[in-house]
């Protein structure tokens, strides 16, 4: 009798050993499949991080001023001028190296001094795949002067080196580029003063454009950069800005810890948001209006600096990454 119960008990023993081996091998196979899980998981992350820079880290300060340099080696760059078409030949040239497409938007409009021509550019990213819906903006042109040169180093120098420098970071985030169009102005200031039919020809004749095509309300917003490069850099925004616009910039520069740069102005600013904002599309100007060397020869590139831009730049593009494009 002994005997048998030793011998049930054995019997007892090894179903436990071997259940207790088969319940083991279990929990080693689930810690196998939570450990490669995680590694799937920390993989993933990894990638995405890799497919989703920071595009704000990534934007150069010097890439855009070695920009600005190239254009004010054009020397002046009004309308209808040999300088100004070899601008447009290097913008386009940056622009598709950086995977944009560029489109040359030409018309002519009366001035005061007569019939001109002009030629906005108008990039995309993405080809069918592309679906903008968010403008940004700069003019390109330099103001007209009969006995003065006039190289625009600040004046449509520095935010075009910007939005240059704008279009090759944000090509590193297809997703987003895709959603934004870039246009650069032509004609962008008066021959004599702004009004109605003189100055901003370049923003009104791409506004009318997009108004008879019916396709403004395709835009949910816009950003236009102008005079973004002095070297004690204070972005002065409109009173008038869009204030959810304006109020995301200005998180943006909070964020970046850049927000001592930016403040409003104390007046009205009419430039080539004006037309834009007037079709319903709510756009905001980034612009630094204290420049003493505003409208004078002075206007060079030892009044700018590769620090500003990065820091335009840089809010800029986190503006559009974090608020504008999502």
């Amino acid at each position: 009798m002994g005997t048998m119960i030793c011998n049930v008990f054995s019997t007892l023993s090894d179903c436990l050993r071997q259940r207790l081996r088969v319940l083991k091998l279990g929990f080693t196979l689930v810690l196998l499949a939570v450990g490669l899980l995680t590694a799937c998981d920390r993989a993933t992350s990894q990638s995405q991080r890799n497919t989703h820079p920071k595009v704000w880290e990534e934007f150069s300060g010097e890439k855009a001023l070695a920009h600005v340099q190239t254009m004010v080696d054009f020397g002046p760059r009004p309308p209808a001028t040999e300088a100004i078409e070899k601008t447009r030949i290097y913008l386009t040239g940056q622009l598709e190296s950086f995977g944009w497409k560029v489109e040359r938007q030409g018309f002519d409009d009366q001035t005061p001094r007569g019939k001109v021509s002009f030629v906005n550019l108008i990039a995309t990213f993405g080809g069918k795949d592309s679906s903008p819906s968010f403008l940004a903006c700069s003019h390109y042109d330099t103001k007209t002067f009969d006995n003065a040169q006039f190289v625009g180093a600040n004046d449509g120098g520095s935010s075009t080196g910007v939005l240059l420098e704008l279009a090759r970071v944000m090509a590193l985030r297809p997703d987003l580029a895709r959603k934004l169009q870039l246009v650069f102005f032509d004609g962008e200031e008066a021959y004599e003063a702004f009004t109605d039919t003189d100055g901003l020809y370049g923003s009104r004749y791409f506004t009318k454009e997009l108004v008879a095509q019916g396709r403004a309300k395709a835009f949910h917003g816009g950003i236009l950069l102008d005079m973004v490069g002095d070297r004690s850099l204070k972005i002065t925004l409109p009173p008038d800005s869009p204030v959810e616009i304006a109020r995301d910039v200005f998180t943006s520069a909070d964020d970046l810890n850049l927000r001592k740069h930016f403040t409003y102005f104390d007046r009205d600013v009419l430039d080539d948001h004006t037309p834009i904002n007037a079709a319903g599309i709510p756009m905001i100007d980034l612009i630094d209006f204290d420049f003493p060397a505003w409208h004078t020869p002075a206007d060079t590139m030892d009044k700018i600096s590769a620090e500003s831009l990065r820091i335009t730049g840089a809010v800029a593009c986190y503006y559009l990454a974090v608020f504008a494009l999502k």
